[in-house]
């Protein structure tokens, strides 16, 4: 018998476990340094040097490159090992779901990866350990080895579009699933929070995990308000009993 697809949709709730904020949330840094924002804003980024400066520096401090991966993460992984098909869509740039075990080709990475640079000349990729070991070493914008061009964490910026190819998956996914668990999203950023209307639309089941309500409650068949360090991991455990 065919096991059915389980669509998870995750969101930075999703990695606060792990020490990463939730950028808009009530302690968001977007709202707790509304000019943060700049230093992710690709107008901001590619017009000023000394804004790249600053988000070099804002590279080095964050908390997402030493993080690690907590229950939530896990539990997905472990479905997935278990045998019943899974397939991340996430809005984070953490890797965590990666780095707990989930093979990569499961994985749809909306907003790219913070793991990774990428030249905005030739578009040949790097690695953000190497960039920014650079920085240590005492350059302060790094530039691309290969034409000298600006390099930026390979992450879609505000003013950036998303890749279509990667929504195109996103989108098909949603389709085909049977189940879809959106979990630490606040559902209002689109195009991702369609995602979870799509699946809807399309007969799956459709499974609100967060600790805020969101614009999708009313057509979910499930909603949980729990902490997700604990709640995702005992939803996926039925999940995987009931295969």
């Amino acid at each position: 018998m065919t096991r059915p697809l389980v669509a998870i949709l995750s969101g930075a709730g999703i990695s606060t476990d792990s020490g990463i904020p939730d950028y808009r949330g009530p302690g968001g840094l977007w709202r707790t340094d509304p000019e943060a924002e700049k230093l992710v804003t690709y107008e901001y980024y590619m017009g000023d040097p000394e804004i790249r400066r600053r988000s070099w520096r804002m590279r080095r401090e964050s908390r997402a490159l030493r993080a690690e991966p907590n229950a939530a993460h896990r539990a997905v992984a472990e479905l997935a090992e278990s045998g019943v098909p899974v397939r991340v869509i996430t809005q984070n740039v953490d890797g965590l779901h990666q780095l707990a075990g989930l093979p990569a080709r499961k994985v749809l990475e909306l907003h790219g990866s913070a793991r990774s640079v990428v030249c905005t000349g030739c578009r040949a990729r790097g690695s953000m350990r190497e960039a920014l070991a650079r920085v240590d070493a005492g350059e302060a914008d790094p530039p691309c080895r290969e034409c000298g061009g600006v390099l930026k964490s390979a992450t879609v910026m505000f003013g950036e579009r998303l890749d279509p190819a990667v929504l195109a998956e996103a989108l098909a996914i949603s389709r085909a699933c049977q189940v879809f668990i959106a979990v630490g999203t606040s559902l209002q950023v689109q195009p991702a929070a369609g995602l979870a209307g799509v699946a809807a639309d399309h007969g799956a089941r459709l499974v609100i995990v967060n600790a805020e309500p969101t614009p999708y409650d009313e057509r979910a068949d499930e909603v949980v308000r729990e902490p997700i360090g604990t709640a995702l991991p005992a939803l996926l455990r039925t999940l995987r009993d009931e295969r």
